[in-house]
């Protein structure tokens, strides 16, 4: 089975969801925020804390012309430029952020969203790359980090088929080998009713790639399910507290959140096993409160047994069930009393 390996961190179907805690602009504008934020990820067991790499400059142009304003949702009312300026993750901050996480444990890697922060992150030896979704259509960004040869893991949100099948082939022809795609749906936070994971299986099978979910629901439910679903990595945005009223606070989790997301889909994971009908240890101790076959009257040897000598009850000890209706008109070999296990060794041949 092909795996994906991200900083010693195996990923695949044959190991746990690959678990990454969003930081995105939940630091609210303070260092501090942001590296107290990457020490409680990994209290909370997330594999990785990811970062996004951008300024305003790099996104949008500081212009008032009304296509620059945001119209409706979270941010409404926002001037892009404006808006990012506020979210930004400063690029002066990574490499402490980075050095950090490398100190407690804790893998960091980033969404680049031009190439100036492709070189900043190759700099900081980042271990992979995430592309968001509003990016997907970013052919030459795309391009660009596939080049390193790095991981990629791809957010599909807002995308159509087409616009999948041609992120993914620039990726391939760019020379990168380690790709997983997370089905996701844009919206913030996104409709639970409207998170339509069976798309995610669809994406593996047409693809033959890894997939995953980028959730932005409120919920940990979809992320439990995606894990039954194959999804082999789970992306949730990550705040300590959502009173801090951020950009992204509405559709993070906190804390405690986190670390039942990570345990939950481990167990989720768990739970799927293998095909298998041999009994399992866990079983071994009822299986002597089955049913089986019992003397209910007692018998003198060479007595024919009836139906008004045996019965089918709890526990397990005698003969099974099926074997009812054969041991009728038999003769018992000795005598027995009410309450033995009937057994082979008790019935004639003849």
């Amino acid at each position: 089975m092909t795996y994906i390996t991200i900083n010693n961190r195996k990923i695949g179907s044959e190991y746990p969801p690959y678990i990454i805690a969003e930081l995105s602009a939940n630091h609210n504008g303070s260092l501090q925020k942001a590296l107290d934020t990457i020490s409680e990820a990994k209290k909370c067991g997330s594999d990785a804390v990811k970062l996004q790499t951008y300024t305003a400059d790099t996104m949008t142009i500081d212009c008032d012309a009304e296509d620059f304003y945001i119209k409706g949702g979270l941010w409404d009312g926002y001037k892009l430029y404006d808006l990012y300026n506020q979210a930004q993750t400063p690029f002066e901050w990574h490499k402490e952020m980075f050095a950090h996480a490398k100190k407690i444990g804790i893998t960091c890697f980033s969404t680049p969203f031009d190439e100036t922060a492709v070189d900043l992150l190759e700099d900081l030896n980042a271990p992979a790359y995430k592309v968001a979704s509003f990016e997907v259509t970013d052919l030459p960004l795309i391009r660009y980090i596939a080049a390193t040869k790095k991981p990629m893991i791809m957010s599909t949100g807002m995308a159509n088929l087409e616009e999948i099948e041609e992120m993914i082939e620039t990726v391939r022809e760019a020379g990168c080998k380690d790709l997983i795609i997370l089905h996701c749906i844009s919206s913030y936070p996104t409709p639970i009713d409207q998170s339509n994971l069976l798309t995610m299986s669809d994406i593996q099978q047409r693809f033959n790639v890894q997939v995953g979910l980028s959730d932005h629901t409120v919920s940990n439910i979809p992320s439990i399910v995606a894990t039954t679903l194959g999804a082999t990595l789970i992306e949730k945005h990550f705040i300590l507290d959502r009173n801090d009223n951020g950009p992204d606070s509405d559709f993070s989790i906190e804390p405690d959140e986190l670390k039942a997301l990570c345990q939950e889909t481990k167990d989720a994971f768990l739970s799927l096993g293998e095909v298998g009908y041999e009994r399992k240890p866990a079983e071994e101790a009822n299986v002597k409160f089955r049913r089986s076959i019992y003397f209910v009257k007692d018998m003198k040897a060479g007595e024919k047994i009836t139906k008004e000598h045996i019965r089918r009850i709890r526990p397990g000890f005698g003969l099974a069930p099926k074997y009812f209706t054969m041991l009728l008109g038999k003769k018992v070999t000795h005598a027995v009393k009410s309450g033995d296990a009937v057994s082979w060794s008790l019935i004639c041949d003849d």
